[in-house]
């Protein structure tokens, strides 16, 4: 069950913290459907033994639709003062000035500067979710227009990051293919799935950043790649799912766990 409570009236600076989100999440989108070459396409330009099927790219429609609909939540006036949004609100703004960019930059195949500003969207997702984490949704609504949504972005992007850098090694000159290469995507992956497993069985609401992690990894099974790699990210996505689903199924309140 959630948590009702009191919200704090909201300020001026609530307004244009909303306003300046959801303004950023409107141009994202925008960015997204004009700013050049699908990113899978360009992916496919660097064959690196870590590339996931181009099905799997379309996970990005859902990020972006879930970053529009959580503006739009916390543009609410029952919304705007509280505290969940003056924590992460700003954080979420830099994402969406962050993602543009890097679209931008990867589009151009500018691969190197494409992954610091993955490296960056990473990292503040990764506060938004950590400032998530440590408090109660206030009921289903905030849990489906806020937690959800978020989580899938950091999942996915998580995954994004270990492709991309495979792919930036390719753009400065290392093999793309051979044994270094695959023992290179296998050791990222290990990390990968320790990082994964460290969220799942440490922090609530695991639910959209596990399953997104393991739809990235899927996609790397379904992308014809080495039959090493493949065994590994199939594992990989095995036992993240099982470590999320054990989890939440033997919790007394799995919908506080899974989704916050």
């Amino acid at each position: 069950m959630g948590m009702t409570v009191l919200t704090p009236r909201p300020t001026t600076a609530d307004l244009v913290r909303g306003v300046v989100v959801a303004v950023l999440a409107i141009l994202q989108v925008l960015v997204s459907a004009f700013g050049g070459s699908a990113i899978g396409a360009v992916a496919r330009d660097y064959d690196t033994p870590l590339l996931a099927a181009g099905w799997a790219f379309a996970i990005w429609g859902p990020i972006y639709l879930g970053v529009l609909v959580y503006a739009g939540y916390a543009l609410l006036p029952g919304q705007r003062g509280r505290e969940v949004h003056r924590r992460i609100g700003w954080w979420v703004a830099a994402t969406a000035v962050l993602n543009p960019l890097w679209i931008a930059a990867f589009s151009n195949r500018w691969v190197v500067t494409a992954e610091v500003l993955l490296v960056l969207l990473v990292l503040a997702l990764a506060v938004v979710y950590g400032r998530l984490s440590r408090s109660v949704a206030d009921g289903w609504p905030e849990r489906l227009a806020t937690r959800l949504p978020l989580a899938i972005y950091l999942g996915w992007s998580s995954a994004a990051l270990v492709l991309g850098l495979m792919a930036a090694g390719v753009a400065v000159g290392l093999p793309s293919d051979g044994v270094l290469p695959q023992v290179a995507a296998i050791l990222l992956l290990v990390i990968l799935t320790a990082v994964a497993l460290s969220v799942v069985g440490s922090t609530t609401g695991f639910a959209g950043f596990a399953g997104a992690l393991c739809w990235a990894l899927l996609g790397i099974v379904a992308g014809d790649r080495p039959i090493a790699v493949t065994v590994v990210a199939a594992v990989a996505a095995g036992v993240i799912a099982v470590q999320a689903v054990r989890r939440i199924t033997r919790s007394v309140q799995p919908a506080r766990l899974a989704l916050g």
